[in-house]
Parts: C-alpha cells; structure tokens; sequence
C-alpha cells in the first residue's frame, strides 16, 4: 500500500536550441504488492515514450525517484509554472 501520492511533472526548454521537453513520474502500487513506477518523457505537446519500473517494496521505488529527481534537476529541469498546456 502506498502511504504518500508520487508525483512529478517536470519540464526543460531552452528557445535558441529549440528544446521543450518534459519529465513525468508517479509511483502506484502493484496488484500483487510492491510499487511501480511510471516514468513518462519526451517534447513537450507530444505523447513521448514511457518506461514501467517494478520493485519490490515503496521504499525502493521512492529511492529510485528520487534519485531519477535528482538527475534531471541537475540537468536544468525546473517544476512548471503557469497554465496547463
């Protein structure tokens, strides 16, 4: 059972490399225990692709997202602002 809401919706853009991407991730629990954790990516407006990660117990999956948070906030990406697109 998951005991706290995951959440996470990130984005990156840069005009003068035309770069929009976004960086989407949530943990839920599995049918069978444990947690997984959905990682969604791509340009921003489009679908992307997206990546299912299983584990065992929450607080392996919460590790993992926050380490995945970690990555991407060194990489320049920043918590939206403003209206939903």
């Amino acid at each position: 059972m998951i005991t706290q809401p995951y959440q996470l919706y990130i984005e990156r853009t840069d005009e003068a490399k035309n770069m929009a991407r976004f960086y989407a991730m949530m943990i839920e629990p599995c049918l069978f225990g444990g947690a997984s954790l959905t990682r969604r990516w791509g340009r921003i407006g489009t679908k992307g692709q997206s990546m299912i990660h299983h584990f065992d117990t929450e607080n392996d999956a919460v590790s993992c997202f926050l380490d995945l948070v970690r990555q991407k906030r060194t990489r320049g990406y920043v918590t939206r602002t403003g209206q939903p697109r």
